[in-house]
């Protein structure tokens, strides 16, 4: 038996919000928000950030990594499917990640959320398969956690 080339792994990530559950859903539904809190950084540029937001749409992000980083120049690429959107709810989106125009990983991410007392609990279940050279299920879980530390930011904002 030849080595796995592939990890596969599943984490959850719970965070609450205290903003209502429509505030929240909207930030992952509008485009020019979204890219605020998920795509833009101090550590790459975003060369193109766009999203159709729909059962059957498609959401792209391409970025030139920057020079702080251990791949400056390289291109990373996102390229994702919307595969299930109830309004206030749940999003199921599944996601290809390439660096250098060579594919490091598969998922699907399942994002819940549930309106509470207090605002809004959202679970994030992320089940990926990570090919040779990817940044792996610590890294990825990692950079959700702080993806949702800058949505807190943007949610914030307003």
């Amino acid at each position: 038996m030849s080595d796995q080339t592939a990890v596969h792994n599943t984490f959850v990530i719970e965070r609450a919000y205290p903003h209502p559950v429509e505030k929240v859903f909207a930030a992952f539904a509008d485009a020019s928000t979204k890219r605020r809190w998920f795509a833009e950084g101090h550590s790459h540029d975003v060369e193109e950030f766009t999203m159709d937001f729909r059962v059957g749409g498609d959401e792209r992000s391409a970025y030139r990594m920057g020079a702080s980083t251990p791949f400056p120049g390289v291109p990373l690429v996102s390229e994702g499917v919307y595969l299930d959107i109830v309004p206030n709810q749940r999003i199921v989106q599944a996601a290809q990640m390439a660096i250098g125009g060579r594919r490091i990983s598969a998922t699907m991410v399942t994002i819940e959320l549930l309106s509470t007392a207090e605002g809004t609990e959202l679970l994030c279940t992320h089940q990926g398969a990570f090919f040779e050279g990817a940044d792996g299920p610590q890294m990825r879980e990692q950079g959700w956690q702080k993806l949702f530390g800058q949505l807190e930011a943007e949610l914030s904002k307003a």
